[in-house]
Parts: structure tokens; C-alpha cells; sequence
């Protein structure tokens, strides 16, 4: 009776803590199987895990004018009744959902078969679907401390699961396999799994600048490679999966967004980083907030969207503020009071179940 569906989709960021939970899940003597988006990049990436995984329709509520929101409410009613068929036939008795817009029928079909979830909401302030999800859930565990106000009662710190194969980087190995031609710093720019516009703008538009002090790794995202750059100390990837461990253990800076699983991962990984969170033009302004709280911790030097489109040159200032703190900043990050969340969350369910 220890059957549970892992749930939460739409980006890697709603994965990759699924992925941390599972090899203690098994050990903890749990069958799981994997509820996404049957659209998404969830079915390659659950699958790979050898996880029997489950598609069903979801949709997004986009934060702008698009006639696509007219058939959401429609998308995730049918996505409700998929998830109701998938989770009787498989007789599953806990969920944890990981949010984001692919968790919101499976919780929604859970409350109605009376199945007991536990959420996680990775942000600083809740999104819309661990909104949703609250009312319907046990417990809802989150990152940040400061986000249990937020939570009541139901709200559980227990800090951020990261997959331990990412810690286990071998900086050797990330160095042959970027084969750079000198010893410069290594630079590692990401815009998350599904890459940055913005960010990798800014890097290409000021690449030659950037490589007077730093040999560079981009990861851009799907479909966003820049087949007509080719210089020497600049390496691009779509998205960086088995050798990443091993790139981000060769790195020396990073350059992210601000999306609350990685900056957790740069947390746990002790590297320096620049934050470039998402404007609030096209979010809901999560990933300053994120961003703020790692810069009042000396873990991370932040730039604003809004304030680089005013002053272009604030990037080299912020980048060279970077490298003169990088010392301080790994010395506070050490001294950070990280918790054993996989445990945390492990015993959550299993004392759920």
C-alpha cells in the first residue's frame, strides 16, 4: 500500500525535485509512477528513469492576451478525468505534487477520489497552482523559511530537494569535455531548461567582451544554438543533462536565471553566481523576489531586467562585482544552514500514508 504518483511539469525546474525524491523513495520501499503533460519534455526526461509515466492534457494560464486562454478551463476539466482514470487503474494512495500548471488536475482528481497529497511550492510566494492546491492538499512544503507566513498551518520548511548525482561532479572530466584551449575562468551562462532570450542576447551581443577574461559555457535551450557563432572559448548546448554535474563542477561563476530549483542547486554546489531574474513583463515577479532573498544572504549578486535596458553597460559591473565577491559569497554560502529536504519530505509522505 505504498503506491505514489509523482506530479509537476511544464519545465525542468518542476521536475528535476521529483527526480531527487526517487531513489529514497525506493529505498523507502515506495512504487511510483509519474503524472505530466502529455505534451511537455516530462515523458523523455521521467522515462530515462525507467518511471512508468502518464500523460494528461494541462494547460497554462498565460499572464497576457492570447486566445488560447479561451479553452484552458476545457483543457484541464479533461485533464481531470484523465488523471481520475490514471490514478484508480494504478490504485495510487499519496501523490506529491511539485506545482506548476501539469499538477492541477492530478490534485484536483486526487481531492475527489479523496487521495492525500503533499505539495511543494519551490518560489518565494506561492504560484497559481499551489493556490489551487493548498485547500486540497495535507501539507504543503516550501524552500524558503519566509514563505511559511504565507502557508498557515499547513505550510512545512523543508527546504529544497537536490539530485545527488548533481553534486558529484568531477571537474576533470567537465574539463576535457569542454576542451578549452587555456586556464581563463570558466563563465557558465543558463537560462533554465528552456532557455533565456534575453540572457543569451546579452552574452552573444557582448561575447567578444565577455572572452577578453572568461572562456564561456551556454547552455541556450531547445532551439535557440547560434550556429554562426564559432569562437574559440565559447561552447553552446541546447541543455547540458549527464555531463552537467561535471560542467558545473569545471565552472568558476555562473550566470542564471533565477528560478528557485537552481539558484538551490548553485546554493548546495557553493558557486558564485549573477542573477538575472524573469521582469515582471512576463512573470509574475517570482523570480526577483528568489533573487532578493539570495542577494540579502550574500549568496548572489543580482541585475534587473529593467535596469540593464536603462544602463547597458551594468552588466560588466555587475559581472566584475561578481568576480571581486566570489570569495565572500562561497564563505556565506558555506555557513548556510542547508537541511537534508529529501529526508524531510520522505517522511512527510510516508507519515501522510
Amino acid at each position: 500500500m505504498k503506491k505514489i504518483a509523482l506530479t509537476g511539469g511544464g519545465t525542468a525546474g518542476h521536475i528535476t525535485p521529483n527526480l531527487a525524491l526517487i531513489p529514497e523513495l525506493k529505498k523507502r520501499g515506495f512504487d511510483i509512477i509519474y503524472i505530466g503533460s502529455s505534451s511537455g519534455m516530462d515523458r523523455e526526461i521521467i522515462e530515462k528513469r525507467n518511471i512508468p509515466f502518464f500523460g494528461v492534457t494541462a494547460d497554462k494560464l498565460r499572464r497576457y492576451i492570447d486566445f488560447k486562454n479561451f479553452f484552458m478551463p476545457a483543457n484541464v476539466v479533461k485533464g481531470i478525468g484523465e488523471a481520475i482514470k490514471i490514478l484508480k487503474e494504478n490504485k495510487v494512495n499519496i501523490i506529491f505534487s511539485k506545482g506548476g500548471y501539469v499538477a492541477v488536475p492530478v490534485v484536483i482528481a486526487a481531492a475527489r477520489l479523496r487521495i492525500p497529497v503533499i505539495s511543494h511550492e519551490a518560489d518565494f510566494t506561492p504560484g497559481l497552482a499551489n493556490k489551487i492546491a493548498t485547500p486540497l492538499s495535507k501539507k504543503i512544503c516550501c524552500n524558503f523559511e519566509e514563505t511559511l507566513k504565507q502557508l498557515g498551518k499547513k505550510g512545512v520548511f523543508t527546504g529544497c530537494p537536490i539530485r545527488k548525482e548533481l553534486l558529484a561532479g568531477n571537474k576533470k572530466k567537465g574539463l576535457e569535455f569542454l576542451d578549452f584551449k587555456d586556464d581563463k575562468p570558466i563563465l557558465f551562462v543558463t537560462g533554465g531548461s528552456l532557455g533565456s532570450k534575453y540572457i543569451n542576447d546579452l552574452i552573444r551581443n557582448n561575447i567578444d567582451e565577455i572572452l577578453k577574461e572568461f572562456n564561456i559555457v551556454h547552455s541556450c535551450g531547445k532551439g535557440k544554438l547560434d550556429d554562426k557563432i564559432k569562437l574559440e572559448g565559447y561552447r553552446q548546448f541546447e541543455l547540458l543533462t549527464t555531463d552537467l554535474p561535471d560542467v558545473f563542477a569545471a565552472s568558476d561563476l555562473v550566470v542564471s536565471r533565477a528560478g528557485a530549483n537552481v539558484i538551490f542547486e548553485l546554493l548546495a554546489l557553493k558557486k558564485p553566481n549573477l542573477l538575472i531574474p524573469l521582469s515582471t513583463r512576463a512573470s509574475r515577479g517570482d523570480q526577483i523576489l528568489n533573487a532578493n532573498s539570495f542577494m540579502k544572504k550574500n549568496y548572489s549578486v543580482v541585475l534587473l531586467e529593467e535596469d540593464q535596458d536603462k544602463s547597458p553597460e551594468l552588466f560588466f559591473k555587475k559581472l566584475n562585482e561578481l568576480k571581486t565577491r566570489k570569495d565572500e559569497m562561497i564563505a556565506s554560502m558555506k555557513n548556510s544552514t542547508e537541511i537534508n529536504a529529501i529526508s524531510n519530505i520522505c517522511d512527510l509522505i510516508e507519515e501522510t500514508i
